[in-house]
């Protein structure tokens, strides 16, 4: 199947599907830019309740900017706050420079620190996994399954981080053969490439999870695909809530999808990664978090993006709750 290949999006649609959504967990800061390590427990506590599975140590937690200890510390408070049997998942993920050969010891450490606390790994992309090719990215998935019970694969615009990168979808189908692959999140921010994945999945391996990091475009799981999402730590709630609106069949799922879209096409613009401040305004004006401060090293957003963000944060509350 070759990307040209010309794919009929009403054909993927699912009505009433049960979706399986996953949250990126934001890392908050405090006033003087250390870690707020309440503010991040309820916020992990906020999304468990909201029967949406937390994703810490994501690009939304600043993975890449923060050190092993803080990620432990992470992986740690997440256990403890979802319990024995809550259900999390966490990246692992191996900061590198460009030319830097693929790192499976490093990984390793990485799996290791995940797997301690009972949790499924989110395979980052790194330059050392990703600059070969795809078929040294298979290889490099390939070894690192090897490693562990079950994983999620990653595809990674360069919109996002430098070393990302995006599979053929020949290599996609080599992917799904993975058997402890649980499924990959996709964040191309491409509607075309995502379909062709679905349309793919459904053909050879229809429980696999196509999991949207499309933050452009939300209503994806209209189409089978799940979801992993930074624009998610915004209300987990919400998200929820227009999923079970989904299942349900309730029409009142497509404004609230718009309401968040709004948000999504917002915080999302350019320079993308600095969406994580639009997240942590967000959390501060719903009084969720004690600053909108993001770390030190992320791009920031200017204070009058503020205004725009509680407008649309108003038009959420009120989608959410129609009757």
């Amino acid at each position: 199947m070759s990307r040209s290949a010309p794919i009929d999006p009403m054909s993927l649609v699912r009505p009433r599907r049960v979706i399986t959504g996953m949250s990126a967990i934001l890392l908050p800061m405090k006033a003087d830019h250390s870690v707020d390590w309440d503010g991040f427990a309820a916020h992990v506590a906020r999304t468990a309740a909201a029967g949406i599975a937390p994703a810490v140590n994501m690009d939304t937690g600043y993975v890449q900017l923060i050190d092993d200890a803080t990620r432990a510390e992470a992986l740690r408070i997440a256990r403890d706050t979802v319990g024995p049997s809550g259900r999390f998942v966490a990246g692992a993920c191996v900061v590198d420079e460009p030319g830097a050969a693929f790192d499976e010891a490093a990984y390793g450490r990485q799996l290791d620190m995940i797997l301690a606390v009972g949790a499924t790994p989110v395979i980052f992309p790194s330059y050392g996994l990703t600059a070969g090719g795809d078929a040294a990215m298979l290889a490099g998935y390939r070894a690192l399954a090897a490693r562990v019970p079950s994983f999620i694969g990653f595809e990674l615009s360069t919109a996002f981080v430098p070393c990302g990168r995006m599979l053929s979808i020949e290599a996609y189908a080599e992917l799904l053969q993975i058997p402890n692959c649980l499924g990959a999140k996709h964040s191309s921010l491409s509607r075309r490439l995502e379909w062709e994945r679905l349309a793919l999945r459904d053909r050879v391996r229809p429980e696999f999870h196509v999991f949207t990091g499309n933050d452009l475009a939300i209503d994806m799981v209209r189409y089978g695909s799940d979801w992993l999402l930074g624009l998610s730590t915004a209300s987990s709630a919400a998200f929820a809530q227009r999923d079970r609106w989904w299942a349900e069949g309730d029409s009142r799922f497509d404004e609230l999808d718009d309401a968040l879209q709004a948000l999504g096409d917002f915080a999302f613009r350019p320079p993308v990664p600095a969406y994580k401040h639009t997240m942590a305004q967000a959390l501060h004006l719903q009084g969720l978090i004690a600053t909108d401060e993001p770390h030190p090293k992320s791009p920031r957003r200017p204070a009058s993006d503020r205004e725009i963000v509680a407008t649309i944060l108003d038009r959420i509350s009120a989608a959410l709750h129609a009757t």
